[in-house]
């Protein structure tokens, strides 16, 4: 069976060895277990990171993990891949040299997508645009992580972001409706942030409205199961809205957000979202051709 992955977090999907290695090079002890478990809720989730993006402050770390992804994909049978991470976390250059390393260890066999994170500046968001522009190789902007009240800036603040990379042609997806958040999240994605793909999208039920909105954009879920009951967005995988999703006519799109840290792999995924009642193998497949037709193209 081949795969599609579209939603794949660089710094949350490298091999346990290379995470070693990397930290072994860094001189940083990681901590016994980095991985995520059940119900553990997104901010501590987030905080995982810190491990990984810590063991890639080094140019050719980066650009090892990057071929290393790639490598795995192939043997995973991903035929449609996207990588995707923030420069701004990894200031031991300039981010276009940053983003050059990722690029040269892709290799042209996945697209990169640029994340902003939510509380950024909005000009973070602009120089990922500026970026992209001159890089065929970066497919796409995102918008990851997650608000929090102590922000500054809100999601309405990066529309100026988002409209550039519209203009452009640069494809845009937005991490929203995760969890508890409030499905006008995803409304303010798709209408301000003008965004093709959702990143999770878990609460997106909870409005009808909004639901009408994705279907009549066009708009793609990147729905991740297990991350998002690890996450605790769902009680066990078995409560996610996949199978809902589609039988409203809903676009989805299946992928594993974090090989390492969710410790899962794409057919384990998909197996996972065909466990959930209510779907199918001929459900799966339209998932599967979903993934492949919104896979941003430059």
């Amino acid at each position: 069976m081949k795969y599609t992955e579209l939603h794949l977090h660089l710094d949350g999907s490298m091999r346990a060895q290379t995470l070693n290695d990397l930290a072994k090079d860094a001189g940083i002890t990681l901590p016994k277990d980095i991985r995520f478990f059940s119900g553990m809720g997104l901010q501590e989730a987030l905080l995982k990171f810190d491990s990984t993006v810590a063991c890639l402050q080094r140019i050719d770390h980066l650009r090892r993990v990057a071929a290393e992804i790639c490598e795995d994909a192939i043997n995973y049978s991903v035929t449609n891949l996207e990588i995707r991470f923030a420069p701004q976390l990894h200031p031991i250059a300039p981010a276009e040299e940053v983003v050059d390393a990722v690029l040269d260890g892709i290799d042209g066999r996945a697209g990169l997508i640029l994340c902003g994170l939510y509380g950024d500046s909005p000009t973070t968001l602009l120089s990922h645009v500026n970026i992209a522009k001159t890089r065929i190789g970066v497919v796409g902007i995102d918008l990851a992580g997650a608000p929090h009240l102590s922000h500054k800036w809100g999601i309405e603040d990066y529309a100026d972001a988002y409209n550039k990379a519209r203009q452009l042609g640069i494809g845009r997806t937005v991490h929203a409706g995760e969890g508890n958040r409030s499905p006008l999240e995803i409304r303010k994605a798709i209408e301000l942030l003008h965004a093709q793909r959702i990143g999770h999208g878990t609460s997106l039920l909870e409005d009808f409205s909004v639901v009408e909105l994705v279907i009549d954009r066009n708009v793609v879920i990147e729905a991740c199961p297990t991350s998002n009951m690890q996450t605790g967005a769902i009680p066990t995988v078995s409560h996610h809205p996949l199978p809902k999703w589609l039988e409203l006519g809903i676009q989805v799109c299946i992928n594993s957000d974090n090989w390492l840290l969710s410790n899962i792999d794409p057919a384990e995924e998909y197996q996972r979202a065909l466990s959930i009642p209510g779907m199918s193998t001929n459900l799966l497949d339209t998932c599967l051709e979903t993934g492949i037709n919104a896979v941003f193209t430059r």
